[in-house]
């Protein structure tokens, strides 16, 4: 077992205890008050860091400097939860209803603060470390609303890192990929609005969700035909919302899409041929359409010098057998690619085993690979204050 790991793991009990409360009493996006209060007595309670409340709402900066160096890394990690009841049965499960940490997200900021912890104990390292809990990764407002608050200019960092626990990757195994790596996502609400009527005398009416239910079809055709096939993306229409009532004919119809891109050109592309196509579709039917747009998406882009240096300092720490330097891509996002637009970094993952994937209602966050993710975060610090 690697000397750091076996370190982290003599306390592994109080880090099971933050894992579960934190797992018990989990906060929606932009809602995480008393997460952040946590984790902000837990950090004081270590006694050494100069800690930053507030920052972009609810973000907090944790900094430690030791030596003489004036060289600074950052290194994230998220804390919300999703609007998903949970259904496993766990001693620790979910108190709120409709409401749970099914990312892993409780996971990735107990592995921070047990980092925090050792670097906070042992100080091997010269400079200064930047330890940045970031709030509202699910809806991508986090990430922003740090960087608005100026997050890199009050705490200027060298290069900056985050990590993500995954479902279906070896138990313990870290994954290093250069470059495009997580999809930018673009997530819109279409309001189709026609004019509402009974069920009975449709001619004296006008259906938006017939035009909905063309418009679904039409976008289907943005990836399939605009799309190269080397490259990937995807138009999901997640909800389509109309009506109360079988004999009545709705006045409005909603749509809400996830639209997922993995090239900044793609992503201009797609998005105006959404546009044109809501626009037409639904004049075609006699319809008015209002697009509305949320947080503007980014593709998360791993710096190629940062990953590589980032890679061998885990294959120093655990092992070749315990790192792969080409890791998976996936088309589900991440707002830390707006903190890699700012800063060089890189973005790992971290195995998980054979659990659920994240967003199911039965996923489970795997406690034993958090002395690995603390222990990697440490190594870094280690590796890069040298």
């Amino acid at each position: 077992m690697n000397a750091i790991v076996k370190d982290i793991m003599q306390d592994k009990s109080t880090f099971s205890e933050w894992f579960e409360h934190m797992h018990s009493h989990p906060e929606l996006s932009m809602q995480e008050a008393d997460t952040a209060r946590y984790i902000e007595q837990t950090l004081r309670s270590f006694g050494e860091y100069e800690i930053e409340t507030g920052v972009g709402k609810y973000g907090i900066v944790a900094s430690l400097k030791v030596g003489d160096s004036d060289r600074a890394i950052g290194i994230r990690a998220d804390f919300d939860a999703l609007p998903i009841q949970e259904s496993n049965e766990l001693h620790y499960c979910s108190k709120a209803t409709g409401v749970s940490h099914l990312c892993g997200h409780d996971g990735h900021t107990t592995m921070l603060l047990a980092a925090a912890k050792y670097l906070a104990e042992k100080k091997n390292f010269n400079g200064t470390v930047r330890l940045i809990f970031q709030p509202a990764e699910e809806t991508m407002q986090g990430a922003p609303a740090m960087i608005e608050d100026g997050l890199f200019e009050r705490f200027p960092v060298d290069a900056v890192f985050a990590m993500h626990n995954m479902p279906g990757l070896e138990q313990g195994k870290l994954y290093f990929t250069e470059g495009n790596v997580m999809a930018a996502v673009d997530n819109w609400e279409v309001v189709l609005t026609g004019k509402g009527g009974h069920g009975a005398f449709p001619e004296l009416a006008i259906d938006p969700v017939v035009a909905g239910s063309s418009l679904v079809m039409a976008l289907q055709s943005v990836v399939a035909r605009n799309v190269a096939p080397a490259n990937r993306a995807v138009v999901t229409i997640g909800s389509f919302q109309a009506g109360e009532a079988g004999n009545v004919i709705a006045h409005t119809a909603t749509l809400r899409l996830s639209i997922r891109t993995t090239t900044p050109e793609d992503r201009t592309m797609v998005l105006d041929n959404i546009k044109r196509l809501v626009q037409m579709q639904a004049e075609s039917f006699g319809c008015t359409a209002e697009i509305r747009e949320g947080v503007p998406g980014a593709v998360l882009i791993n710096d190629p010098e940062e990953t590589r240096k980032a890679a061998q300092i885990a294959r120093e720490t655990f092992g070749d057998e315990n790192v792969c330097e080409e890791g998976p891509t996936y088309l589900a996002s991440e707002d830390f690619a707006f903190m890699l637009q700012k800063q060089k970094g890189t973005y790992c993952f971290l195995g998980n085993g054979d659990s659920k994937f994240v967003h199911h209602p039965e996923y489970v966050f795997n406690q034993d690979i958090v002395p690995i993710g603390a222990a990697y975060w440490v190594a870094i610090t280690e590796g890069y204050l040298r």
